[in-house]
């Protein structure tokens, strides 16, 4: 076999850094010896990888073609040495979107490092349509997101049922029951940024209804929306998992919205060319644990959540 693991390491470093020199730092060695190592397998078999662009390197369609392939064979290579060094779990790198990151992925990586201490997990949080590009980019073994994402190269698995609630303070004039459609459309609204799920449902069931909407703020994180609309800066709109406990607590309130249908669901979403991983299977599998007895988010057995 002419392709040695090394040379694949050094495609695929290179490949995410579009430079030899950070890919070789990544890598603990020496530019030149990755510089070589990159050399030779286009060498081998007369056939480039990269566009060079100065000192910039891209992935050509060839060189994308291969990088699913390098991936899949590097994982599957991890996986045998730790079998071999006793059962350990290859590495392992998931994805998930704000509100499962915050609420359940951290509780499920806790989990798997108290089950195998020796194996290594990073967990990126960011927004779905981030972690659907890392998916796509072969960046992320598996993730979790909330709602839909139009990529044919993806493949989402229903996971959990989850739905957005409308609320506001306490002490709202809308606080002490239900809202018609005119009383929302004058509101100011405090929501997430376009590219999250949460955003994307707002958007197609309760924004196109609701023309001239007030958007006051739009915000990355959930608790600084929450933080807001307690503050009384206008009425917020987030999954109901991320406020069971300030409705617990009374310092938020739903203002119930019947005339919308606000379901969704949480999917596991892995790339179709991406081979299931014996690590990203143990994963999986406290996911499906975690969720076993619930019909959706608001019936998980969940420790406190602020």
């Amino acid at each position: 076999m002419k392709i040695t693991l090394r040379q694949l390491e050094v495609f695929a470093a290179v490949a995410r850094a579009e430079n030899v020199t950070r890919a070789a730092e990544s890598l603990a060695m020496s530019q030149s010896a990755a510089s070589s190592a990159l050399l030779e397998l286009e060498r081998q078999f007369d056939c480039p990888l990269f566009d060079r662009i100065g000192k910039s390197l891209h992935l050509n369609s060839t060189g994308r073609g291969l990088l699913a392939q390098a991936d899949d064979l590097l994982g599957r290579a991890a996986d045998i040495e730790g079998y071999l060094a006793g059962g350990i779990l290859g590495p392992l790198a998931v994805g998930a979107t704000l509100t499962i990151g915050n609420y359940l992925a951290t509780l499920i990586a806790a989990d798997y490092l108290r089950r195998h201490p020796a194996a290594k997990l990073r967990l990126h949080v960011a927004n779905t349509q981030d972690i659907a590009g890392q998916l796509a980019r072969f960046e992320l073994d598996i993730g979790l997101i909330e709602g839909e994402v139009d990529d044919p190269d993806l493949i989402l698995e229903p996971w959990l049922e989850d739905s957005l609630v409308v609320f506001c303070a306490p002490g709202h004039p809308l606080a002490a029951g239900g809202a018609g459609r005119t009383d929302l459309a004058g509101q100011p609204w405090i929501i997430r940024e376009r590219g999250s799920g949460t955003r994307a449902l707002f958007d197609q069931i309760i924004a196109r209804h609701l023309p001239g909407l007030n958007i006051r703020l739009e915000l990355e994180h959930t608790e600084a929306i929450k933080r807001a609309v307690e503050s009384g800066l206008g009425v917020g709109c987030l999954s109901r998992l991320a406020l069971r406990e300030a409705f617990r607590r009374g310092s938020l309130v739903e203002i119930p919205t019947p005339q919308f249908d606000l379901r969704r669901h949480f999917y596991f979403a892995h790339h179709r060319q991406r081979t299931i991983s014996p690590a990203t299977r143990e994963f999986l599998a406290l996911c499906r644990e975690m969720s076993a007895s619930a019909a959706d988010t608001d019936a998980l057995p969940l420790p406190f959540i602020a």
